[in-house]
């Protein structure tokens, strides 16, 4: 599966999370039940991966995390905020870029 036909998957996931659970629940909860979903349709993940950033040739953990690496190949990153900020898109972009993935996702709920 190609990462536009995960991403496809993948919101309808989010939004069945979403609307099953509603809005002002911490992101672990949205994160624990997205995991669900995707372990229900036989989708490989991995939650809370850590990801160290390359430095002057040296690889320095920082405790940086993705919520969710699906397949390798896209990082979802939640949010219970109202809405995503220019901050929120930076630091998807930058995980995205340390994890040389081809997509990044951001899932809100507010």
């Amino acid at each position: 599966m190609d990462e536009n036909e995960l991403g496809e998957r993948l919101l309808g996931f989010a939004l069945k999370v979403h609307r099953t659970l509603g809005p002002g629940l911490l992101e672990s909860a949205y994160e624990a039940c997205l995991s669900h979903e995707l372990s229900k349709a036989g989708i490989e993940h991995r939650r809370q991966v850590a990801l160290p950033i390359l430095y002057d040739g040296a690889r320095i953990d920082l405790g940086y995390r993705l919520d969710l690496l699906i397949e390798s190949k896209v990082i979802v990153e939640l949010k219970s905020v109202r809405a995503l900020t220019d901050v929120h898109r930076a630091q998807l972009l930058s995980y995205r870029d340390w994890a040389a993935t081809a997509l990044a996702t951001c899932s809100i709920s507010t």
